[in-house]
């Protein structure tokens, strides 16, 4: 599995100390990644075809600069006693099973023009001009963009 790359940063820190001192890392880093993530029930036995769409959406990403694409299907998710399950959350119904999917951007305004240029490319038009096409109710959809505070 690739991560985002480990590097040390060209800076000093206020103190005299080089970019690679853990204490400077955030001086010298610059903006944390950015992720959109998305939770999506599904009816299983539309995961195949929802991993076919997928597959082609993320390569569209990927091209356009996305730094990771990933999707999962739910496997253990009816745990007991460690908050809400995801199935409940997303208000999955019988035979649905969620999907877990994020994508990772170098930052905020990284992930404005890589969404910008998605969105005008002639595949994803295709795909969201019919939502009844997807496998996958697009209106129960969770998505949100949020900002990485840890990257181990």
């Amino acid at each position: 599995m690739k991560w985002l790359p480990r590097m040390k940063w060209p800076c000093l820190t206020p103190g005299g100390g080089r970019g690679d001192d853990p204490r400077s890392l955030q001086l010298c880093r610059g903006p944390m990644p950015y992720v959109d993530a998305f939770v999506i029930p599904i009816p299983r036995k539309n995961i195949a075809a929802y991993r076919r769409v997928a597959r082609r959406a993320g390569k569209v990403w990927r091209r356009y600069g996305a730094v990771e694409f990933r999707e999962t299907v739910g496997d253990d998710v009816n745990i007991k006693g460690m908050g809400v399950p995801f199935p409940r959350l997303a208000r999955a119904k019988k035979g649905e099973t969620v999907l877990f999917s994020w994508i990772v951007y170098k930052s905020r305004a990284h992930r404005d023009r890589v969404n910008a240029r998605v969105m005008k490319d002639p595949t994803m038009e295709k795909t969201m001009k019919d939502p009844k096409s997807m496998p996958f109710d697009s209106k129960r959809m969770t998505f949100g963009g949020f900002k990485m505070i840890v990257d181990l």
